[in-house]
């Protein structure tokens, strides 16, 4: 039986033999990945839009794009990855694009490995090269399925082990200031009645949104996705759509309903919506779906106003929300539901304990602490 190989074997000295040639020059900005630790310089990206169309224009190309986003049901976002994954493939190989359409029978197992070995060694972080490699067995699984390819070259070639790193929460104390944050920033700005309806519009909705958030532990596209009537005032709920457009009901705490409502007044007194009216539940000024880049560039702005570290994301609200639960003697299974993980193990990551709590329990718990 054949064995997979690696091409991350040697890796440092592939590296060094990268390197070798010439020095990347000054400036030049990394790929999405990012450059490992303790590099200087970033690989430079890529121009893929004409690449990108010739795979759009292939059979098998929008064969697979159809089986993302119907059988698959991936976002927009995630089938933009797998076209980029696939588009720097084909850039490295030209010679697979024949009069219009590509020649994917024509990869051997080999090529498979060499490429590889070149995004280990082109400074790329183990996951992004990982995350490459699977786009591409993806693609051959689909193609072999659907008869567009005979075999899939990498099916041999394994990926890199990745040390599973501890996601980076805030404190109580922290959550609770950028909480806090939409009230302090937008009362400090309005400074006359003629911007204070629209400033006191911004703080209701913005704090509305981190209540919301942090109450369920939601990504930042699944809150800016929510609809009005997704609510359940009564029963303290709410519909979300997560990955995969899959469903999954979470809780409400008193302080985000009451976020809610307030926002909800208004936003009825600005004539944008009623209370009970259907459609988007957060909207800009304009009346439009608040879009997920929009909360993100307001939420730099309250980690300003609360004095927090800069390099905080609003997911890190959502594995704050995970540890925080956790922490407090929440069952696993339970967490897991309410982030909308299919499996376990990407819940059990957040079943660190910070070192303050750790001898809290050791000093009550053990007979000779």
């Amino acid at each position: 039986m054949t064995r997979p190989v690696s091409p991350f074997k040697g890796r440092k000295a592939a590296v060094s033999a990268a390197k070798a040639p010439q020095t990347p020059k000054k400036g030049a900005k990394g790929t999405a990945g990012g450059a490992e630790s303790g590099r200087q310089s970033s690989p430079p990206v890529e121009n893929l839009s004409a690449t990108r169309e010739i795979i759009c224009q292939d059979p098998a190309g929008q064969a697979f794009i159809r089986y993302l986003r119907t059988e698959r049901e991936c976002s927009e976002h995630t089938i933009e990855g797998y076209l980029l994954d696939l588009a720097q493939f084909l850039k490295r190989h030209p010679a697979l694009v024949q009069d219009g359409s590509c020649a994917w029978n024509s990869v051997t197992p080999t090529e498979a490995r060499h490429y590889a070995m070149n995004l280990a060694a082109s400074g790329l972080q183990h996951v992004s090269v990982n995350r490459k490699l699977s786009a591409l067995r993806a693609f051959y699984r689909f193609a072999m399925r659907e008869g567009l390819a005979e075999s899939n070259p990498f099916h041999l070639v394994t990926s890199a082990k990745t040390g599973k790193r501890l996601p980076k929460v805030m404190s109580e104390e922290e959550v609770i200031r950028l909480l806090d944050a939409p009230a302090a920033y937008w009362g400090r700005l309005a400074t006359d009645e003629k911007h204070r309806g629209d400033a006191d519009f911004s703080a209701a909705r913005d704090a509305a949104i981190l209540e919301v958030i942090y109450s369920a532990g939601l990504r930042v596209s699944e809150a800016a996705g929510l609809d009005t009537e997704d609510i359940d005032f009564l029963g303290a709920t709410f519909r979300v759509r997560g990955k995969g457009r899959k469903e999954r009901l979470c809780v409400l705490g008193r302080p985000a309903i009451q976020a809610l409502r307030h926002y909800l007044v208004e936003r009825e007194r600005l004539g944008l919506a009623g209370r009970r009216s259907r459609g988007p539940l957060f909207l800009n000024q304009d009346g439009g779906r608040l879009t997920p880049r929009s909360i993100e560039r307001s939420f730099k702005l309250y980690l300003a106003e609360a004095q927090l570290a800069t390099d905080i994301t609003p997911h890190k609200l959502r594995h704050s929300f995970a540890t925080h639960m956790l922490n407090a003697g929440a069952d696993l299974r339970v967490v897991q539901e309410m982030l909308g993980h299919a499996s376990l193990t990407s819940t059990q990551i957040y079943t660190h304990i910070d070192m303050k709590r750790l001898m809290e329990v050791y000093a009550k718990a053990h007979p000779k602490a």
